[in-house]
């Protein structure tokens, strides 16, 4: 099954928020939220959260990456919960202390916010992006107890960026790993998401294929149950390979011009797709960090 909407995926997971930028929650004896989405949807998570979990704080902010959707209502979140702990990578405790990689996630979350506004008008709100302090660095192989029953079990997966970190739950046989393994928009188009490097990113989804995983989320737009769920990285899989083929034949037509295999390649797979889709200034700046590297490979 792939679910488009937010509340209750199974007996104690759910997605809030807004389902193409979700936190998700696990309603356990110590609950933990994974992903901290958009900045301006900040005060929507907390409404989300507290209307299930009524007086119980969350004890846990796991953090696949820093990136501007992923970690923008970080801030937010811990001031509403001060009990909370952000957990997340050591590398991503190292990029949210630079200045200008706060700048930029600030830029891109008012950008957004503006995004958010005309698709779904009256559910931004303007809350500007913070910095924030990682509580918990976490690294491969580690395991934090959730519950007496339930175990996080933390998965380096790099290729999409350097700081990524997948959560594997196997008493749930559930995923949450970003971008990690790609992203299928709602179109049903697989977009390969290997913004630093390419093997990494291909080991990374190899990986995650060989979990036993009955959930899993994207942290973009869907949920993937049952068999869609299992096929979903043999799928992103072939298409990452798809997409590399593609840009090396472009690379070779243009002379290892990056700006004319971008407008191209963007004029495919981009501007054809109906919203609600990634918003442009973010789409061109992994597009281009993606040509780059294949370039840089050649």
């Amino acid at each position: 099954m792939i679910i488009k909407r937010t509340g209750r995926i199974a007996d104690d997971f759910y997605i809030l928020g807004q389902h193409n930028f979700p936190t998700h929650l696990l309603t356990v004896r110590k609950p933990a939220l994974f992903e901290a989405g958009l900045a301006c949807l900040g005060p929507v998570y907390v409404n989300a959260i507290g209307s299930i979990l009524n007086q119980t704080q969350p004890c846990f902010l796991f953090l696949t990456h820093v990136h501007f959707d992923h970690c923008g209502a970080a801030a937010f979140l811990k001031k509403a919960f001060p009990a909370l702990k952000i957990c997340a990578s050591d590398r991503a405790r190292d990029i949210i202390q630079r200045p200008n990689a706060v700048k930029t996630i600030a830029m891109l979350s008012r950008e957004v916010s503006e995004w958010i506004e005309a698709q779904s008008p009256g559910v931004a709100e303007d809350v500007p992006f913070e910095a924030f302090e990682v509580d918990q660095v976490l690294s491969d192989g580690d395991r934090i107890g959730i519950d007496e029953n339930t175990t996080v079990h933390v998965l380096a997966t790099p290729g999409h960026t350097w700081d990524a970190l997948s959560y594997y739950v196997p008493e749930k046989k559930l995923l949450l790993a970003g971008e990690a393994g790609g992203i299928m928009d709602p179109s049903g188009f697989f977009f390969a998401e290997f913004l630093v490097d390419y093997d990494s990113y291909m080991d990374s989804m190899e990986r995650l294929a060989a979990l036993d995983v009955e959930i899993l989320s994207q942290s973009h737009h869907h949920v993937f149950t049952g068999e869609d769920a299992r096929s979903f990285y043999p799928r992103s899989i072939q298409a990452a390979k798809k997409f590399k083929a593609r840009v090396e034949m472009l690379l070779d037509r243009e002379n290892g011009d990056i700006e004319k295999v971008v407008s191209t390649v963007k004029a495919q797979e981009y501007d054809p797709k109906p919203d609600p889709k990634q918003p442009e200034p973010a789409y061109l700046l992994n597009l281009e960090a993606r040509v780059r590297h294949l370039a840089g490979r050649r």
